[in-house]
């Protein structure tokens, strides 16, 4: 859930379905999703990257800056023709995320991130994902968890989700398309997040959802807040380490067998 406005410094409008870079009411979603990007993109040093659902392109783009080459592929045609325009290092294609438009065994990384809980057919996805990694390959998916983004819910809070997963839902659709291995990890607020969190009623996620839902004025000291966010205020922990169920994000890695 997020405040939907629009900016005439974004060629693409802010609905809620994707992040946006550049944005003050947007930055801490933005600096949510960049986090993962940054932690994960050492694993597609120098290797062929396929993004699965790019969005806007800024992350296609941080990867290839050492990617030896970068596929974004989006449904969207606008979303297309902004990111050839806007990221030249990336080679962006139209396709559908159901039938992966790339030959078997052609890339070495599948990047899917804050992308999967918007498909109907995840099994089948996963599987694409598989049929189009070289053996040993490795694809990387984050999404909301479940339990904390929408709690006590059989449906998602966002209205552009169809079926969002918990951890052990996560691993085992990723088992289930072979994939050999999976390691779980989790996005959570840093200290400087947790201060914001105090500030804020208990939790900056809240206040941020209370002014959308009611489209409302956003009081300064919550817009100071939200803009001041960086991706270092978030922590990815694994699972091994913090209890993966109050994460934020999950953040799976499957490799290919």
């Amino acid at each position: 859930m997020r405040t939907f406005h629009t900016s005439t410094d974004a060629a693409l409008p802010l609905t809620g379905e994707r992040t946006i870079p550049g944005l003050d009411v947007e930055n801490y979603w933005f600096r949510r999703h960049e986090v993962v990007y940054q932690r994960l993109a050492s694993r597609c040093a120098g290797r062929e990257v396929l993004e699965a659902g790019c969005g806007e392109g800024y992350g296609a783009d941080l990867i290839a800056a050492v990617a030896s080459r970068v596929v974004a592929l989006d449904y969207d045609q606008s979303t297309v023709a902004h990111v050839r325009a806007r990221y030249p290092r990336v080679q962006v294609m139209h396709g559908n995320l159901a039938a992966l438009p790339l030959p078997d065994g052609s890339v070495d990384a599948v990047v899917n991130f804050q992308v999967i809980e918007h498909l109907w057919d995840q099994a089948q996805f996963v599987s694409e994902c598989a049929r189009v990694l070289r053996p040993s390959g490795v694809l990387m998916v984050s999404t909301p968890n479940r339990i904390t983004f929408s709690p006590g819910r059989d449906t998602p809070i966002n209205p552009f989700h169809t079926r969002e997963l918990n951890a052990d839902e996560l691993t085992q659709l990723l088992l289930d398309a072979g994939f050999a291995t999976v390691t779980m990890s989790g996005v959570f607020h840093g200290p400087r997040l947790v201060d914001m969190d105090a500030r804020h009623g208990g939790s900056i996620i809240d206040a941020q959802v209370a002014r959308a839902v009611a489209d409302a004025p956003w009081p300064p000291d919550l817009l100071a807040d939200v803009a001041a966010v960086r991706a270092d205020d978030f922590e990815i922990v694994d699972a091994a380490d913090r209890d993966i169920d109050t994460s934020l994000d999950l953040v799976a890695i499957a490799v290919r067998s």
